[in-house]
């Protein structure tokens, strides 16, 4: 057993992300009393935990999509670990950033496109003769929060 799932948490931390980047969709943002301190949570579109917001996360967010947390809600964030330093020690924590053109899925030969490479052969199903046009599953389903 491992110690880390002895005491669940309902808010996210960086383990939960499985050394991942995980595509989210904003759902809300609620106030929580979060320890001694009330706290921005961020939650998202199908998943059960939030993040508690730090204010590197949160102007991060605001930068992208604005200062009113309720023009977030639809909008798509990237979670990441990170190492940063805390109390003097270096230690994993969550990072939020708006997707960048590295995070869109890749898109098959024949998806919307109007070019073909060389480098890429279209990929022919075996059955139709046409080509293969469903997308690989999303891999952040796969993250248990």
């Amino acid at each position: 057993m491992r110690i880390s799932t002895a005491f669940p948490s309902e808010y996210l931390k960086a383990a939960d992300l499985q050394g991942n980047n995980v595509r989210v969709t904003i759902d809300r943002v609620e106030m929580r009393d979060v320890g001694d301190d009330n706290k921005p949570v961020l939650f998202f579109q199908g998943k059960d935990k939030g993040v508690v917001l730090n204010k590197t996360n949160a102007n991060n967010i605001a930068i992208a999509y604005g200062d009113d947390t309720e023009d977030w809600t639809g909008r798509e964030v990237i979670l990441y670990e990170a190492m940063v330093d805390f109390q003097g020690r270096s230690v994993a924590a969550i990072r939020i950033r708006p997707p960048a053109a590295k995070d869109r899925p890749m898109r098959r030969l024949g998806e919307d496109q109007t070019q073909r490479s060389v480098a890429t052969p279209l990929k022919v199903a075996a059955a139709g003769g046409g080509t293969r046009s469903e997308n690989p599953a999303d891999p952040s389903d796969d993250i248990p929060f």
